[in-house]
């Protein structure tokens, strides 16, 4: 969805009663860091069918002083997770459908998902959920197609994600989607969270990178990232962490999740998409640049992580037209 430049776009919440607060949460914290060309790049209101106290499912009451009016004014609706999956406030199910009738994009996070299939909205799509409710969804749902284990799912303008963290991911997605990777990473770095993972959209399929859990090899892996232009091996990483191979895999491995030369290709792969979105660079000057070599490296690469050819990711997720 194109952002206008210099003008924030604009995210109604809801927050359906009993709702999750830390799903209320991610929004907020994470809309609230993006700013481009020195302004806020998001404008975000939390609403509610009724406002005033409501309720949580960590049994706390919430105030909520915006009714569902702040819909009609939003370019994008997030429906948070609640505890009321079955029969959702009437209000808030034609709210929803009177957004999608209107063209706005439309996402849900966690159990949120079941107010966006009530509606109507995940007939005939693509959608996910929390995992443990992923078959009650279904079986209360069968038009739509579920993908029960992936972090997120976009479907034209309907995104559904995952329940706890994976809204992390979902939030981080649409920021990237609006303004680009560069951005997308800042704000994760900001949010001190896992920079920009696939979600499981048909074009992002692999495993995400987990979240980081230590900080011996910190130091190495900022090194690696500011030289990925050049052909790093395991010995040069040993070399520059002062250990040995076995030892440098043994601790990447623990802090990481995955060997160094998993986390290095990664690394190099989110390099070439952010120059692929944010330059006009020939596609082996961007190979060379982060280290994948040739242009047909790069296709490998790019085409197994996405599904897409970087000529054709260019042309999707460019921000050169809409760049400050």
């Amino acid at each position: 969805m194109p952002v206008t430049q210099g003008t924030p776009h604009r995210i109604a919440v809801i927050a359906p009663s009993p709702v999750s607060m830390f799903n209320l949460a991610i929004p907020e914290l994470l809309f609230g860091k993006v700013e481009v060309g020195g302004r806020p790049g998001y404008e975000l209101a939390v609403c509610t069918p009724r406002p005033g106290p409501i309720a949580t499912t960590g049994g706390l009451d919430l105030h909520v002083g915006r009714g569902l009016d702040a819909v009609a004014d939003a370019d994008t609706v997030i429906v948070a997770g609640t505890g009321q999956r079955y029969a959702p406030d009437p209000a808030t199910v034609t709210a929803v459908r009177e957004a999608d009738a209107a063209g706005k994009r439309i996402a849900s996070i966690c159990s949120g998902a079941f107010v966006l299939a009530e509606a109507g909205l995940l007939d005939g799509r693509s959608a996910t959920t929390y995992w443990q409710l992923a078959d009650e969804l279904r079986e209360r749902y069968p038009a739509l197609d579920l993908k029960g284990d992936v972090l997120y799912v976009q479907d034209d303008r309907i995104m559904t994600s995952s329940g706890y963290a994976a809204g992390i991911d979902l939030c981080l997605h649409i920021v990237r989607t609006d303004y680009g990777a560069a951005v997308a990473n800042r704000v994760a770095r900001l949010a001190l969270v896992a920079p920009v993972r696939p979600g499981g959209q048909t074009q992002f399929t692999q495993t995400p990178l987990p979240p980081e859990r230590g900080e011996a090899c910190a130091d190495t892996r900022g090194w690696a990232m500011r030289n990925l232009d050049r052909p790093l091996t395991l010995t040069d990483l040993a070399r520059h962490a002062g250990v040995s191979v076995r030892t440098l895999t043994r601790r990447f491995h623990a802090e990481s999740g995955v060997s160094p030369l998993q986390w290095l290709l990664h690394q190099r792969v989110e390099r070439a998409k952010e120059l692929l979105e944010t330059t006009a660079l020939p596609m082996d000057q961007v190979a060379r640049a982060c280290g994948l070599g040739t242009a047909d490296s790069l296709r490998g690469h790019l085409v197994r992580r996405t599904g897409l050819t970087p000529s054709a990711y260019r042309a999707q997720f460019s921000r050169l037209g809409t760049a400050a």
